[in-house]
């Protein structure tokens, strides 16, 4: 697929980030995230995940984010956390919780992502990622170093 093409998806799925209804909010929380490498993409997905308005909107973009298991994904939770009320932290400890409780491969993977976001140029994904390690360290015991 070419660039403008994957340009036109992000526009559009930014036009639906901004609806008043918090399932079509989500929806392009969930496509959006599939995006997330592109600049333009970064800033509706932060607000996704901080929605001043449905949880709902916050947990399905922070887990469709974290699903990607790659730093761009991992960038936009981490800088989210750094901004979160008590509730939408909640609610993306809950993302980090069901999307790496299952494999401590995936989840030791993610914490080596975090400690190079721990020198990010970004003030706020530096401090979000230093929260999201430690979320990260409470999920299925000690890291392995293999």
């Amino acid at each position: 697929m070419n660039n403008d093409a994957r340009r036109a998806a992000v526009a559009a799925l930014i036009r639906l980030s901004e609806s008043p209804g918090y399932l079509d909010r989500a929806d392009a929380g969930r496509a959006l995230a599939s995006f997330a490498e592109m600049p333009e993409a970064k800033g509706p997905l932060l607000g996704l995940v901080l929605d001043a308005d449905n949880t709902f909107v916050t947990r399905e973009t922070a887990e469709a984010l974290l699903r990607r298991h790659d730093s761009a994904g991992l960038a936009v939770v981490a800088a989210a956390l750094a901004d979160a009320d008590q509730n939408q932290d909640d609610w993306i400890h809950t993302a980090v919780d069901d999307v790496f409780t299952a494999y401590d491969t995936e989840r030791d993977a993610a914490l080596r992502e975090c400690q190079a976001l721990e020198e990010d140029a970004d003030e706020r994904t530096r401090r979000g990622a230093k929260r999201l390690i430690r979320a990260l360290s409470t999920i299925l015991g000690p890291a392995r170093n293999d």
